[in-house]
């Protein structure tokens, strides 16, 4: 595969590239390093194969991936993750990330997994938060992870050192590119700015779109409604998916970014009514309201509840992890 060839995958999809002319001349001379984080607070939901699918092109580019379970981030922000629960959510998140991963053909021996609290309580990282906390205004943190943070009236600090800490990464992992959702932009922004402060070079940041909520504009962790958790039953997922409104456009969002490309991997086709359908003609008709609803939602229902029932059932035999990793919030 030759660089127009890999950056044409690495760049598939995005919602936004900061730093592409960059990325071009590392790929030129060397595999990429990329990492993306996620603080291991709730239990990962359906939304999560956005990313997922993303590391899978990324591995197929070559780039050297890691996935950075980000332990500590889940205790500062606003304590969503209590601190006796923290190592268990973060083994649950290794595993099921892993079983999501192998469940669309990533070789996982290319993906290295770290977790936070192994060089974040380092002498040297504990000096450079301080250094560049000694940079950044109170109104630059809270800028910065207001996306990405849960906002109240009155912050905890320890809110305010998160976008901090997730800047440090990028040069604690020792990474080409930063990879997220589009909502990380103002983290990522704020990195750029104040890693040269530290003498660190700035990196390339990847954002992906962010997917809608079966019911609301996001897809959350926080809210049983808008999701399909990896560990619903099939009677729970044709229920969550039937009762959504095409109106949002949360339904349409998990056909255009997951199970399309779920369908590709496995050279699977979307059929309705005895027609097999692209995702811009099965959008154009759902638009036009001259599909069959109900098919519709049977369809997205028996694809999600194939692409996940390997994985629930895997989780299912460890009952002990998943209670005490979520047992008694």
């Amino acid at each position: 595969m030759d660089t127009t060839e890999k950056l044409k995958l690495i760049n598939r999809n995005l919602k936004e590239v900061i730093g592409g002319d960059i990325m071009e001349k590392i790929i030129n001379k060397r595999d990429l390093n990329v990492y993306w984080g996620t603080a291991t607070t709730g239990k990962p939901h359906i939304a999560y194969f956005l990313p997922i699918l993303k590391i899978k092109d990324f591995v197929d580019a070559g780039c050297n991936v890691t996935i950075l379970l980000a332990d500590i981030h889940a205790f500062l922000d606003n304590l969503k993750a209590p601190i006796e629960k923290i190592e268990c959510r973060s083994q649950y998140y290794k595993k099921i990330i892993t079983l999501m991963l192998k469940s669309i053909k990533v070789d996982v021996s290319k993906i290295s997994f770290i977790f936070g609290s192994e060089y974040q309580k380092s002498n040297k990282y504990f000096t450079d938060i301080l250094r560049i906390l000694n940079q950044t205004k109170k109104n630059d943190a809270r800028r910065a992870g207001s996306e990405v943070v849960k906002q109240v009236k009155n912050s905890k600090l320890s809110s305010l050192v998160y976008p901090a800490m997730q800047a440090l990464d990028e040069e604690y992992l020792n990474v080409d590119v930063q990879f997220g959702g589009i909502d990380q932009r103002k983290i990522f922004m704020y990195a750029r700015e104040f890693l040269p402060l530290l003498k660190y070079k700035k990196r390339i940041h990847l954002m992906n779109p962010m997917i809608p909520g079966l019911n609301s504009d996001k897809m959350s962790s926080s809210d049983i409604d808008s999701k399909i958790d990896l560990l619903d039953t099939k009677l729970e997922i044709y229920k969550k998916i039937h009762n959504c409104s095409l109106e949002n456009e949360g339904l349409i969002f998990l056909f255009k970014s997951i199970i399309y490309p779920y369908c590709s991997i496995f050279n699977l086709q979307i059929m309705i009514s005895g027609k097999v359908y692209t995702f811009d003609k099965l959008y154009e008709d759902i638009k036009m309201k001259i599909i069959d609803e109900t098919e519709l939602k049977n369809i997205a229902s028996d694809m999600i509840e194939r692409l996940i029932c390997p994985i629930r059932d895997e989780m299912l035999r460890d009952l002990k992890l998943i209670e005490n990793a979520y047992g008694n919030k």
